[in-house]
């Protein structure tokens, strides 16, 4: 039976290699075109020849396109690519608004022609059939400037066709090729794509061409639009004469918002609408109703105008989404109804709404509720009451999502949350008393009892004036410095800015400060000796003081008492500015280190795994999991005590991370377990060096106390991606085979911790 062993885990072997094996590369654009989504989002591999018919090298943007078909794809590549070159892409397929690829490498195999382009009309580009084909429009130019796409300067026009508006994207920086093609008729040659929101929804047809050779001028402009009579602005309306040909639509949803006369939302499932209204129907938020309006593209947001809305009956009830600054941010919920927690920062009432100012984490947004249609002619009804949070509260707001801009691929987008009633905020905590914020008026009430007690007779009325001017500056200024000290700025741009707080409150005078162990931040004199110096300590409250605050005078000027309250201001904020920070960072030390050992703990090592395949996915690369668990060590801790099982955790830390290169990460797991992360590797063997030395740097005895302890570790390890691509496989791998390597050390002898002899 033993000997039957090897050879079913040969066939076994044999069976997973087959069953693992990569599947074929496609070879033809027809292929990838007939890929679903679904199926694009298996990243099948490609290698397929076609021809280039738009390149932007700085974007790694590339339309290629054979057989009458045209794709997108991501060029990682640093060939000056033309259109009309024929190369070779190799690469995988994604998924999108429709599969593009992404690519590993492109061959120029030679220069040649762009294919004809093909005719096409408005309809045809808005339904998408001509995607990311080579075409040629025709139309009448409305708009052409100058706009930036990734730092560089590029055209952008607005062609109007039959049926409706193309935006013409131009490779072109000079505006002088630009003159003569406003109201021009024009033929334009390049390939055509669209526009889309965070959801890739297509909100309009987009059109990229290589540059000012692509654009024929079918007709010139009957008049230069800058000689025509210019109108008043009360009277642009005389010149105004719009057609509307947009079909009518129907659209069914669950209603999450709605504010009579003026706007709703309807949402199904993970797609939403607005539609703007003038209707005052009684609605009730949470029915399933259907809307009748005019399509448009508002602000890049997918809209209905003229709508009118009735009710269909009861529907299941819509559950907010729990989601963060960052994921509203991104676009992805634009007019979804969501659910966010924050700290509330002020609340502000206004006339038409009830306006909150929340932070989440070190973000500000608004949440605001809009009050119900109150006016009466002749009437101005106050607006209802607005409940009052303390500052600070911890709370949780709930409604839909409102963004200013639909376009989220130049980085996050500013949004806000349209509440439906006040009680959508949810208090969960409340304020803690000890808070920076109530900290400060008590130090704005112990300043102005300074500056008070220096105002002295009508004579100085215009001197108070000027101080308290300044002092206004002050109070904007230190307050500017506590939100940064409890939010993300660098500690050093913090100190900068209290010593010119302080050197402005010292009338010009140079200050700097000197940190305890680390850097000299501020303004300080080349040469101090032609200077009276003045200094404080910064205190802190249970260690020696954190630094030192300097202040250079005139060496003829005489000690004020303004002199040290300036710098007992600037030593107190940075005191609080540097244990703060402090703090922050020991408290995220202890969150990702194991405190016995020093070493990284089990939720660190999650963390960097998770990244580390994350890279390896993106780079193809390998690297190395080598599970530790040490032999005995119960034995230790019931002969020797509890004392020295810790020292000796400590020593097995300090001998393994010496055995380790300064990019690998040692953690502790729990109890005797370790693990070790070997990135930056290109094979088994170079895993298994290392895990032996880890073993054999145990052989030594470890004397700890009156004790020599023998020690000993199991070890077992895994390789990404041959024996495993996730965080679990790799653990389970790297588990097993350090349990059968445990169970092979069993039949060793044990060898017993045991005092040293005096």
């Amino acid at each position: 039976m033993k000997r039957s062993i090897p050879a079913l885990s040969i066939l076994l072997g044999w069976a997973m290699t087959a069953w693992s094996a990569a599947p074929a590369a496609l070879t033809t654009l027809r292929a990838i075109h007939a890929l679903t989504n679904s199926q694009a989002a298996q990243a099948p591999p490609v290698a397929f020849e076609a021809t280039v018919t738009y390149f932007r090298g700085y974007e790694r943007t590339l339309f290629v396109q054979d057989a009458g078909i045209g794709i997108y794809v991501f060029a990682n590549t640093g060939l000056n690519l033309l259109a009309g070159d024929r190369i070779l892409i190799r690469g995988v397929v994604n998924n999108n608004f429709r599969p593009y690829i992404e690519s590993s490498d492109i061959t120029l195999l030679h220069h040649g022609s762009p294919p004809e382009p093909v005719s096409v009309g408005y309809r045809t580009l808005v339904r998408a059939e001509v995607d990311c084909l080579y075409v040629k429009v025709q139309g009448t130019v409305r708009s052409a400037v100058m706009q930036l796409s990734s730092g560089r300067s590029v055209t952008q026009m607005e062609l109007r066709m039959d049926g409706g508006y193309a935006s013409i994207v131009m490779d072109n920086s000079d505006p002088e090729k630009l003159k003569g093609l406003l109201d021009a008729g024009v033929e334009i040659s390049g390939v055509a794509s669209g526009r889309f929101d965070g959801k890739m929804q297509q909100t309009g047809v987009l059109i990229h061409t290589s540059g000012i050779s692509g654009v024929k001028i079918l007709s010139a402009p009957t008049v230069d639009a800058w000689t025509i009579p210019a109108t008043p602005m009360d009277q642009v309306l005389s010149v105004l004469d719009t057609q509307e040909l947009t079909r009518r639509v129907r659209v069914q949803g669950t209603l999450t918002y709605y504010h009579p006369a003026s706007m709703a939302i309807l949402q199904d499932g993970n797609r939403s609408i607005r539609v703007l209204t003038s209707a005052i129907d009684p609605l009730r938020v949470g029915d399933r109703v259907e809307a009748i309006g005019i399509p448009v593209v508002d602000n890049g947001f997918l809209t209905l105008k003229l709508g009118q809305i009735r009710s269909t009956g009861t529907a299941a009830p819509i559950v907010p989404i729990p989601v963060t600054w960052e994921d509203l941010a991104s676009g992805k919920h634009s007019y979804d109804l969501v659910s966010i927690e924050g700290k509330v920062v002020t609340q502000v009432q206004e006339h038409a709404q009830d306006v909150y100012i929340i932070s989440a984490g070190d973000r500000l947004f608004s949440a605001a509720v809009r009050h119900p249609f109150v006016y009466e002619f002749g009437v101005d009804k106050p607006p209802p009451p607005m409940p009052k949070i303390d500052p600070g509260s911890k709370v949780r707001v709930t409604g839909v999502a409102i963004l200013d801009d639909g376009n989220p691929f130049n980085g996050a987008v500013a949004f806000g949350i349209l509440l439906r009633t006040t009680s959508d905020v949810i208090v969960i905590a409340r304020p803690p008393l000890l808070t920076v914020r109530n900290l400060v008026p008590l130090v704005i009430l112990l300043l102005g009892v300074v500056v008070a007690a220096g105002i002295r007779g009508w004579a100085v009325d215009r001197k108070v004036r000027r101080e308290t001017v300044s002092m206004a500056y002050i109070e904007q200024r230190r307050s500017r410095i506590l939100e940064d000290i409890n939010g993300s700025r660098p500690l050093a741009a913090v100190i900068e800015q209290i010593t010119e707080l302080a050197s402005f409150k010292l009338k010009g005078a140079p200050c700097w400060c000197q940190i305890a162990g680390g850097a000299q931040l501020g303004n300080c004199p080349p040469k101090l000796a032609s200077f009276r110096v003045v200094q404080i300590e910064i205190p802190a409250h249970s260690a020696p003081p954190l630094g030192v605050v300097f202040a250079a005078f005139d060496p003829l000027s005489k000690p004020r008492r303004f002199e040290s309250e300036a710098l007992f201001m600037a030593a107190a904020l940075s005191s609080l500015a540097i244990e703060t920070r402090r703090l922050y960072a020991d408290l995220r030390r202890r969150s990702e280190f194991d405190l016995l050992t020093d070493t990284h703990n089990r939720f660190s090592l999650d963390k960097r795994l998770d990244a580390l395949i994350a890279e390896a996915r993106d780079t193809a690369s390998v690297f190395g999991f080598i599970y530790i668990d040490l032999d005995r060590f119960k034995q230790i801790n019931d002969l020797c005590g509890h004392h020295v099982g810790d020292r000796f955790l400590q020593e097995v830390a300090v001998r393994m991370k010496g055995q380790l290169r300064s990019h690998d990460l040692l953690a502790r797991l729990g109890g005797d377990e370790f693990a070790a992360l070997i990135p930056a590797i290109r094979n088994r063997a170079e895993v298994e060096e290392i895990a032996e030395r880890l073993e054999r740097c145990l052989d030594e005895p470890f004397v700890i106390d009156t004790f020599a302890v023998q020690g000993s570790a199991s070890l077992g390890i895994a390789l990404y991606p041959q024996d495993g691509a996730t965080r679990d496989t790799l653990l389970k791998t790297a588990d097993a085979a350090m349990y059968a390597s445990k169970n092979s050390h069993r039949s060793a002898p044990l060898v017993p911790a045991h005092p040293i002899a005096e």
